[in-house]
């Protein structure tokens, strides 16, 4: 065996990349996860443990996580190695594609693979199909000689020269053979009379062979003189149904290689010729034939012999051994039976149908090369999983055309000569074979209507070289067995000093193995002793091992409410952090990216980054960054200088060489300055009071400056000036409205050109004469005990004045 890459080094670059990517999403596949499904108390071997998914891994290291289940053994192989568990002591299958590269066929390579695979794994290949220049072709004419197809075997005898000479376009070597077929020759398919069963047309006073099934006349030959004889000498035959037994005689041309002369290296073409359909799987019950084809050649004397005691093949069935004996078919038809003939050819890959609308030298030529061409221009695939085994696994099948050429589910059409497909096989394990049934699966890759194939040999991972540590075993004996037979891992244990119940009365007499140096209680009071050793209690929480069942994985500092910040797993009681992380609780990243600006500066020059954060150098400095400072203002004076000078100068950037001497040498001009205001500067130019921004940076040790270029002048700013304008204007609209609005109301008490109307009312003293001084109202109380006694009350209520006020 040899690297698998190896074999594909003229592959194009696209499906190098492909098998790359697929080889890469298998070793992440294997190593990747939430290790959910691996860490389950219900595991209790390492059979078990491989199962669970290919992600999934067993230690089997001695003394490892000591006192706990079976179960602390099974994780990814990550988690194993953070819990001190060696690489050599650790049971993880690799999920691996072999390819054989000393054996490489013409059209199909790889020839032989071999794959390795665990429970819920997955691996991908790559076969090459490629496409000759010219095939050498096998032509066998299947043609149905029941009685209405005698003018159509008149046509046939002038085919062979004209077709040999067309079909040297191209094929390099065409080689004829002939057949012929009727039906089951069983009533109530033919007329089994005496007279009747050696010459079928006997009322029509014309000689007619006996109906037959199947009846191979001449095998595949290069003289084309002999096939056009045979055809010559044939007879028609008879028979009573319509239907004919079209398919019980291609199933026989099919698998009767060595009898009809098939070439090995050339382009098998079966052209069956009939003008009726034909019978199926079953329909031989009426003639009380029950007894299911058996797809092996049954030929003697070049006559099928079962055809009275076997019945039809199923369409699966002939599929089948058409493409396991490489063999494209092509039906020729009149287009009375076309329809019936297209569903059939829809179910048998590596088919072509014609609909003919007389069975005529010349267009019977076009048929096969058009038919020829098609058939060859279509490279599509067929795998085959080994019988029984087809549950435990799944295939998928994508095609990588050449240019020109189009894809389909499973194959590519409008193929050229000298071009090559290339199809992505991925093959997945779903389950594991049970005990009594061989983990050995043999996966055939068969292009259709190729006399070429790759075999895939698939390997199921299921078992494990060691078992479990048993408890009370022998001094000596070790944990790690693979068929009974120790291995080089093998790590004796020390045997177990002997003690007894009574030394446990008198812990200073002498210490159990069971009880630490100092301590009060048996494995810490977390466990139990058995044998010698200390079996640690199972926790909801997490593991708990050791010696003396001292350690645990759940005992670590929490962070954002989890375990070590999520960020690593507890071992021992100390987070082992991932790859990038550290701190107690894994909650600092190794980088400070978390404390870097925009510009790349840590901290902004003024702190240093601890555990992801800013600490400032100095207290003045404040922020995320460190880049807030209220109080430094005289970081910003210290620049003055320099910005008086490039604004003297205009802020012109050729102007800036003459400020060299008195700032810093980078210098930048902007529109404005971005950032908190806490972190820019102000200078005032004495002659306009106007204010420039700048802001300063520190990189690499180097002082970068930039100025504003927009200043910020309270006389061309205005802001004063129109929030002033803008309070007198509101208040001299408010006068103008109130004025409008008191001129308006007296207009509406006042008669056009009339006097003033007074709205005060003046009462004289005769109105106050009609007005009463007192109100007199009676009001009847009628008690309900006693009924008949009725009280009655007299008001008096005195009406005040028209101005008086009211009193109580």
């Amino acid at each position: 065996m040899t690297s698998w890459l190896r074999t594909y080094s003229d592959l194009p670059w696209y499906a190098l990349l492909l098998c790359l990517s697929v080889e890469a999403a298998v070793i992440e596949a294997s190593s990747s996860g939430d290790g959910v499904l691996c860490r389950s108390s219900s595991i209790t071997s390492c059979t078990e443990c491989l199962r669970r998914g290919p992600q999934c891994a067993w230690c089997f290291q001695e003394a490892f996580l000591e006192g706990t289940g079976a179960s602390q053994r099974c994780d990814l192989p990550l988690s194993l190695l953070r819990k001190g568990c060696s690489l050599e002591a650790m049971e993880h299958p690799e999920v691996k594609v072999e390819v054989n590269a000393t054996l490489s066929g013409t059209q199909v390579s790889p020839s032989d693979i071999q794959v390795t695979l665990r429970p819920g794994s997955e691996a991908s290949f790559i076969v090459a199909v490629s496409q000759l220049q010219r095939y050498p072709v096998d032509l066998y004419y299947l043609v149905d000689v029941s009685a209405s197809m005698k003018e159509n075997l008149d046509q046939l005898k002038t085919v062979g020269v004209a077709l040999s000479h067309r079909m040297r376009e191209h094929s390099s070597d065409l080689h004829l053979g002939f057949g012929s077929f009727v039906d089951k020759p069983v009533s109530p398919y033919i007329n089994v009379h005496p007279s009747k069963i050696n010459n079928p047309c006997s009322d029509y006073e014309v000689r007619c062979r006996p109906a037959h099934g199947y009846h191979h006349i001449l095998s595949v030959t290069h003289n084309i003189t002999e096939f056009s004889r045979v055809i010559e000498r044939q007879l028609i035959s008879g028979n009573m149904d319509t239907p004919e037994g079209g398919l019980d005689a291609m199933l026989q041309a099919a698998v009767c290689q060595r009898e009809l002369g098939w070439r090995t290296g050339s382009k098998r073409l079966l052209l069956l010729m009939t003008d009726q359909p034909s019978h199926l799987a079953l329909d031989s019950r009426l003639a009380g034939i029950v007894r299911p084809n058996d797809g092996l050649c049954h030929l003697e004397n070049n006559v099928y012999t079962e055809s009275t005691t076997m019945d039809h093949p199923s369409l699966n069935q002939l599929s089948d051994k058409l493409l396991e004996n490489h063999i494209y078919s092509i039906f020729a038809v009149e287009k009375q039976q076309y329809q019936w003939y297209k569903a059939l050819v829809s179910l048998l890959p590596g088919s072509y149908l014609g609909r003919l609308g007389h069975f005529q030298a010349p267009n019977l030529i076009e048929l096969v090369v058009d038919a020829y061409k098609r058939l060859l221009s279509e490279v599509g695939l067929e795998v085959l999983v080994e019988e029984g085994a087809g549950s435990r696994y799944w295939l998928s099948v994508s095609p990588l055309c050449p240019e020109g050429s189009t894809a389909n589910a499973h194959s590519c059409s409008g193929v050229l000569p000298n071009q090559t497909v290339y199809f992505n096989i991925t093959i997945g394990m779903r389950s594991c074979p049970d005990e009594d049934e061989g983990t050995d699966v043999k996966v055939t890759v068969r292009p259709v209507g190729y006399n070429e194939s790759t075999v895939v040999r698939v390997q199921a991972h299921c078992r494990c070289r060691c078992g479990l540590p048993g408890r009370c075993r022998n001094p000596g004996q070790s944990q790690c067995r693979a068929d009974s037979t120790p291995t080089n891992r093998e790590a004796p244990r020390k045997p177990v000093q002997a003690y007894s119940r009574d030394s446990e009365q008198n812990p200073g007499e002498r210490r159990t193995p069971c009880r630490a140096e100092g301590a009060e209680l048996e494995c810490g009071g977390r466990g139990v002793c058995e044998c010698g050793s200390c079996v640690c209690e199972q926790s909801k929480l997490g593991a708990v091992y050791g010696a003396h069942c001292e350690m645990d994985d759940f005992s670590c500092p929490y962070k954002d409410g989890l375990l070590c910040g999520g960020r690593g797993m507890c071992v021992s009681a100390e987070c082992v952090c991932d790859l990038g992380w550290t701190g107690e609780s894994c909650g600092c990243p190794v980088t400070p990216e978390t404390c870097q600006t925009s510009d790349g500066a840590v901290c902004s020059g003024r702190g240093r980054c601890q555990c992801g954060r800013c600490v400032c150098d100095a207290p003045q400095n404040s922020g995320t960054f460190c880049e807030k400072c209220p109080i430094c203002h005289g970081t910003c004076q210290s620049y003055w200088k320099c910005v008086d000078c490039h604004l003297a100068h205009g802020l012109l950037h050729g102007e800036a060489g003459h400020c060299n001497q008195t700032c810093a040498p980078l210098v930048g001009y902007v529109d404005y300055i971005s950032g908190d205001l806490w972190s820019q500067c102000v200078y005032i130019r004495p002659s306009d009071s106007c204010h420039f921004r700048f802001h300063a940076t520190s990189r690499a040790g180097l002082t970068q400056l930039y100025i504003s270029t927009r200043p910020e002048c309270a006389g061309s700013s205005g802001h004063v000036r129109t929030f002033v304008w803008v309070c007198a204007l509101t208040v001299f609209c408010g006068l103008v409205v109130v004025t409008l609005s008191m001129l308006l109301l007296q207009r509406q008490g006042r008669p056009p050109g009339g006097p003033t109307v007074d709205l005060n009312y003046h009462p004289t003293g005769k109105d106050l004469s009609f007005i009463p001084t007192t109100n007199e109202k009676t009001v009847t109380y009628r008690r309900d005990h006693p009924p008949d006694r009725t009280g009655e009350m007299s008001i008096q209520v005195h009406k005040i004045t028209f101005r008086d006020p009211w009193q109580c």
